[in-house]
């Protein structure tokens, strides 16, 4: 059975790939757009539940239009939804990703300006000239300039910048600072470094970089799995995670963790990787 998740159709339409292999009534091939709200939930069915968020600037392929929400794939990682049709403007060509936790929009070059929005880590935009401090958007908006990171210089650590989201409350399907969940902190941290990452955790635990041995020992930036849960290795014996108990990004002893989660149920860790450099 396909992943829904994964598989760009929908019973009416199907991306034209798949002609021959899913059942759709057309096979078309969708136009890109970008995300130009600060976040908008990707949705698993029109007005349904959220399955991912998605930031300002980021890529998504629409193959239909339908009722006031647009059906299609993200570019990021190819997953598939639904998102409202309002929150999507022209495709574009970013030149700098937000590498704060997260960062306001103004408009105009002054930091006693009213706020436009608040903008969380990873979103995209394209600046076209700096004022200072500030740096302007193609929009004529203004944004900290030390917020910012070119996405020709991806960075290097992505627990140090998982780390940057400590404190961030948990939010399922959530991915920015107002709220994540724990597939999110590694997506986000692994995509600033240039390294590709799927949504969820259960796709992350089978695809991202390479498995570890059971008794390898852990370090910065491994990657340990539980059914439904994942964390990254801080340091040795250190676990940075998105979760639940803590309604939070903390860390903490991963043995205190590995035996809370599995005296809750989650059972134990399912399998340790390490992903690859970007």
């Amino acid at each position: 059975m396909s992943d829904r998740r994964l598989t760009p159709a929908n019973g009416r339409v199907a991306a034209a790939e798949l002609r021959g292999t899913v059942t759709a009534e057309r096979y078309v091939t969708g136009d890109w757009m970008r995300v130009r709200t600060a976040l908008t939930d990707l949705l698993a069915a029109p007005g349904g539940a959220r399955d991912r968020q998605l930031a300002m600037g980021e890529r998504f392929e629409v193959l239909e239009r339908r009722d006031g929400f647009a059906f299609g794939r993200c570019a990021r990682d190819g997953y598939v939804g639904y998102v409202a049709e309002a929150d999507l403007g022209d495709d574009g060509a970013p030149t700098h990703r937000v590498a704060a936790p997260a960062t306001h929009l103004y408009p105009g070059p002054d930091i006693k300006a009213r706020e436009l929005c608040a903008l969380p880590i990873g979103a995209l935009l394209s600046i076209r000239a700096e004022h200072d401090r500030f740096a302007e958007t193609d929009a004529g908006q203004f944004v900290p300039a030390a917020h910012l990171r070119p996405v020709t210089a991806p960075e290097t650590d992505p627990v140090a910048v998982a780390e940057r989201l400590l404190g961030s409350p948990y939010l399922w399907g959530g991915n920015g600072h107002g709220g994540l969940d724990c597939s999110a902190l590694v997506q986000i941290a692994c995509l600033a470094c240039a390294i590709p990452c799927p949504g969820d955790s259960d796709l992350q635990e089978t695809q991202l970089g390479t498995a570890l041995a059971a008794d390898a020992p852990l370090r910065r930036g491994d990657l340990v799995f539980w059914r439904g849960h994942v964390g990254w290795i801080a340091a040795p014996g250190t676990l940075l995670h998105a979760n639940a108990h803590h309604m939070a990004v903390a860390r903490e002893p991963l043995d205190t963790a590995a035996e809370r989660i599995e005296t809750a149920g989650g059972g134990a860790i399912t399998r340790r990787r390490r992903p690859a450099a970007g």
